[in-house]
């Protein structure tokens, strides 16, 4: 079961959404959008986290000054533990050009990954250019559902699920690796630009244990509530976040989504989380004189 009512979700109390999605990597609607349709949806607070990138945050903010909604600037970053690509949620980041010039390199690694990964579909007869995907990005942050995107309107598949499943997945011809940022890099990395670490969508994996060893490396948090997360799965996260005192969050990661539980402000994360999650970072800046 995944997504439904769990007993800290109260209907109609303010709530908040800590993990969107826009234009500024693969999404499917700009920052400005994003920030409309939630306060459509009465959502009190969002935050965008796009991959790899914090480039729609000023935008997403510029909207949500014409009226009530508050938007933290956030990042998803893809990082690794061993072999294992797992996802970290930077949420409050304070200096936004520090991050910004952290993950510049990556996002040139992630365009050259695009450059290359076109070149091999070449090789195969799948005859999409770099332009191609270019267009399909819209200037965020180039990943493989942008390549997908650019093969099923040149017609080489006939979805995005065909494009990965024939050539772009694991293993196939046409796949490439990301550069690898690990866990403490990345987790570092939000410390050092005043924010949070909040691991992302740990579902079933996700146990005391595991939290424990993160939280040596400095990790603040968890997602509870997400929409790949059965009621058993937020009932556990939460007991090992409260047991270690770490900070819950959760949101729709809402890509643009126009029905279901990945719509903005679908999941209703209530908004006592968003306060213990700024009573931590209030005190983390203290303690690193950011503050």
């Amino acid at each position: 079961m995944t997504g439904g009512s769990a007993p800290h979700e109260v209907p109609g109390a303010p709530h908040i959404d800590l993990h969107l999605h826009s234009t500024a990597s693969d999404g499917a609607t700009v920052p400005e959008e994003v920030v409309r349709s939630a306060v459509a949806a009465g959502v009190h607070t969002i935050a965008l986290t796009d991959h790899d990138t914090v480039a729609g945050v000023a935008a997403a903010r510029a909207e949500a000054a014409k009226g009530p909604l508050h938007v933290i600037a956030g990042v998803e970053l893809s990082a690794y533990q061993g072999e294992q690509e797992v996802h970290l949620l930077g949420l409050h980041i304070a200096d936004l050009e520090r991050m910004d010039q952290g993950l510049d390199a990556f996002r040139h690694a992630r365009h050259q990954r695009g450059v290359d990964m076109v070149a091999r579909l070449n090789t195969i007869g799948v005859k999409i250019t770099f332009d191609d995907v270019l267009s399909e990005a819209k200037g965020g942050a180039i990943g493989r559902p942008h390549v997908a995107k650019a093969m099923v309107e040149n017609g080489w598949a006939r979805d995005l699920r065909d494009a990965f499943d024939r050539y772009l997945g694991a293993g196939r011809p046409a796949f490439l690796p990301k550069k690898r940022l690990t866990m403490i890099d990345a987790i570092a990395m939000v410390h050092d630009c005043g924010g949070l670490a909040v691991l992302a969508h740990p579902g079933a994996e996700c146990n005391k244990a595991r939290l424990a060893a993160l939280k040596l490396h400095g990790l603040d948090g968890a997602e509870v509530i997400h929409p790949s997360h059965s009621i058993e799965d937020r009932r556990r996260i939460l007991e090992g976040l409260d047991s270690l005192g770490m900070v819950p969050s959760g949101g729709s990661d809402s890509h643009g989504a126009t029905e279901g539980a990945r719509v903005v402000g679908a999941m209703r994360v209530p908004l006592e989380w968003l306060e213990r999650q700024l009573e931590r970072v209030h005190a983390q800046r203290r303690a690193a004189g950011q503050a």
